[in-house]
């Protein structure tokens, strides 16, 4: 897989709880997205611990961010409290703050339009249960980091919504959802394999006041389903997290778009913070870049001073 390697009696409590209380929780923006930096929307870094966790972490500190975001698929049946010992020990010595874990597996998972729509998410059947509880292991993990927001692709969710697959997803994700709301942390769904459209009717049909989006700039071109700054439009109050990335429309039908460095795609970062901004959105802006080894730190120097001259001019 090409993507992201830099650098059930909860469920069950939660459901209990009333959803007035929930909202009230989960109403206003993570307090622990407004961590680190002077600017209310501080930078930070996608990263994958499993490449070496001291390493990886100290080389966040040393680019300068003060953020950072877990992918954390390596660790699937592997989240131990000595791990999260380990991880909290090297954020707090490396003064680096974690927004946000995620995982996307266990596999199969294929990243394009022909085997995409049964490999990736929530929505095929055949590893629905596995990734439900890989997203339960992650929730409870963060919550040993004290990190309040999960993340994940729900993968392809069906426009329709008589699709017996739309039913099923919607009540996959409101399973994490309350997961999650007992652990005290937001799920958010990440953006890419559907419109904002069916996103914001999946918000509404999952109905719970910790389900979030997370924003990729890139991902809503790459699929081919919108321009993010109309994806902030329609989703913008319910972002809590982002990942800065460009890239332009697929202009093959098999494949996805292309990936390419902040500043040479089609996203125009000022109007989507300042949608962002005029949404509410206090978090992270986190850089993902999908290129590799001495290439990708150098792409992710070049990116940061992009997106620092951006925000510079958002007010």
């Amino acid at each position: 897989m090409r993507r992201r390697d830099f650098l059930s009696s909860a469920a069950a409590a939660a459901a209990l709880l009333p959803t007035a209380a929930l909202a009230e929780t989960f109403a206003p923006a993570a307090e622990e997205n407004t961590a680190g930096g002077s600017h209310d929307m501080p930078l930070g870094l996608l990263i994958t611990p499993a490449d070496g966790p001291e390493e990886t972490i100290k080389r966040v500190h040393d680019l300068g961010f003060p953020t950072c975001f877990f992918s954390l698929d390596a660790y699937i049946g592997k989240f131990t409290p000595q791990l999260a010992t380990q991880f909290k020990g090297l954020l707090a010595k490396y003064n680096v703050t974690c927004t946000t874990v995620e995982v996307v597996g266990p596999q199969p998972l294929v990243w394009d339009f022909m085997q995409g729509p049964t490999t990736i998410g929530l929505v095929p059947r055949a590893t629905r249960a596995a990734r439900i509880d890989a997203l339960k292991q992650a929730s409870d993990f963060a919550k040993r980091l004290g990190v309040h927001q999960v993340q994940t692709h729900c993968g392809f969710i069906p426009e329709n919504p008589t699709d017996p697959l739309y039913k099923e997803t919607v009540a996959a994700i409101k399973e994490v959802a309350q997961h999650c709301a007992a652990n005290s942390q937001r799920f958010l769904m990440e953006t890419g394999q559907e419109t904002p459209t069916t996103m914001s009717r999946a918000l509404r049909d999952v109905n719970m006041p910790n389900l979030g989006v997370g924003l990729d700039t890139a991902n809503v071109i790459l699929y081919g389903k919108a321009n993010p700054v109309d994806a902030v439009a329609i989703l913008g109050p319910h972002v809590h997290a982002m990942h800065a990335k460009d890239g332009r429309w697929p202009t093959n039908p098999d494949k996805l778009g292309e990936e390419v460095l902040i500043g040479n795609g089609l996203v125009d970062f000022k109007k989507v913070f300042s949608g962002l901004r005029k949404a509410g959105y206090k978090g992270a802006i986190t850089i993902e870049r999908e290129t590799h080894g001495p290439q990708q730190v150098e792409d992710v120097r070049k990116e940061k001073q992009y997106l620092e001259k951006v925000l510079a001019q958002i007010t």
